[in-house]
């Protein structure tokens, strides 16, 4: 494949490599597909699409850690048996026990609760004219949401926050260098799953963790260990990829702040920028599958157990399937790649989507005219991305009377 003139080779772990570089829309221009160190990277939305149903093909980061050699300890132990990367009969069953805790109907009752805490960590810092964004809001908001949701006390959002963002380090091309980090964030949220699992134990609570303690109870539709495999990760994946994208849609909006002040003046206007923030500048850069077998598409056979990565932004701009690829939060589209798609669509997309678009509406009202401030940095631009740091600054307003 690489012999090709017309096919590129993207090296995903090379200093500064961006997902969003003019590399990688040349390649995308060259082929449909490019070649890489970790597999075959999607580059084109027809391509993607159809990839991402194929049923043929397996969640892709199942086996993440082995690639770069992590085959013992904590790490190795949690990953595979994560909601992630269980596959078949067993993924169907835990994604039909989850479903119920995150539906519309159970959902959208919430609106108020997320609304009212945006405007009360806005609260917190308006007056200053100041604040550093991923701190006091991103992470704030992301934590106090999944939290509540699982029925945890919120005063322990400070430390699930920092241990989740230890963990989220697991998903950078670093994840080797970081494994002392990952596996100290990973050790944290497991013991306060285990402390919340016990905390449930013989109540009649009809909260998420209390239905699957419930389900528990014969151990036949689900073990103790999947339930603590599955409530560490829903608690880390709940709050990661939020905070992460809160983050990325404030940097969105700073380069289009015509589109923000139409936001704070139409709010209705807030589920649609949650999906063209997440087509344009995602958290997740790429959707990763692995073949179950070999498999045909076009003009290429991925041969049983190859990873393919289809990369979410050049197929969010490509050309070929948006008319216009400007970003447009009044624009109708066709659906992004954010969540994922196929049997491993984001069980948690529903909610992701409700409590960012509240956020991104009290935001707007209140901080109209905000700027990034120097000293902003960021997570690698490939993997699971988004800023670690975000000053900015905007008009001072009064609290909420």
């Amino acid at each position: 494949m690489s012999e090709s003139p017309n096919i590129a080779h993207l090296d995903f772990s090379e200093t500064g490599f961006s997902i969003r570089s003019d590399q990688v829309m040349q390649a995308r221009e060259q082929h449909w597909y490019a070649t890489t160190n970790f597999g075959i990277a999607i580059l084109r939305y027809e391509d993607s699409n159809a990839l991402l149903k194929d049923k043929r093909l397996y969640q892709g980061t199942r086996r993440w850690p082995s690639h770069f050699d992590i085959t013992e300890g904590l790490l190795a132990q949690w990953w595979p048996d994560i909601m992630l990367s269980i596959e078949g009969e067993d993924h169907l069953r835990l994604r039909k026990l989850s479903g119920p805790a995150f539906s519309p109907k159970v959902l959208e009752p919430l609106i108020p609760t997320f609304s009212e805490l945006a405007h009360e960590l806005i609260d917190g810092f308006c007056e200053r004219g100041t604040a550093e964004f991923m701190s006091e809001f991103a992470e704030a908001y992301s934590a106090r949401v999944i939290t509540g949701l699982l029925g945890i006390d919120k005063s322990q959002w400070r430390e699930i926050a920092d241990l989740a963002t230890e963990l989220g380090y697991v998903f950078s091309v670093t994840i080797k260098e970081d494994l002392e980090v990952i596996e100290h964030g990973l050790s944290g949220l497991l013991e306060i799953s285990k402390k919340l699992i016990e905390s449930r134990q013989g109540t009649e609570g009809d909260d998420f963790v209390g239905a699957l303690i419930r389900a528990n109870s014969d151990g036949k539709k689900i073990t103790d260990h999947e339930l603590l495999m599955l409530v560490s990760f829903i608690i880390f994946a709940g709050f990661d990829t939020t905070r992460n994208q809160i983050g990325l849609g404030l940097q969105t909006f700073s380069k289009h702040m015509d589109q923000w002040r139409n936001l704070g003046e139409n709010p209705d206007l807030g589920r649609s920028a949650v999906e063209e923030v997440m087509r344009v500048n995602p958290t997740i850069t790429w959707v990763s599958r692995e073949a179950s077998v070999d498999v045909e598409y076009k003009d290429l056979v991925i041969p049983q157990g190859k990873t393919i990565h289809l990369l979410t932004i050049p197929s969010g701009s490509d050309p070929r399937r948006f008319e216009k690829v400007e970003f447009d939060i009044t624009a109708q589209r066709p659906p992004h790649f954010g969540f994922g798609g196929g049997m491993h669509h984001c069980l948690g997309h529903y909610v992701a989507r409700l409590d960012m678009a509240e956020a991104y509406k009290a935001l707007a009202q209140r901080l109209p005219d905000f700027e990034i401030l120097s000293g902003a940095t960021y997570l690698p631009d490939s993997g699971n991305t988004g800023p670690i740091e975000l000053p900015i600054k905007f008009s001072p307003s009064a609290r909420r009377s």
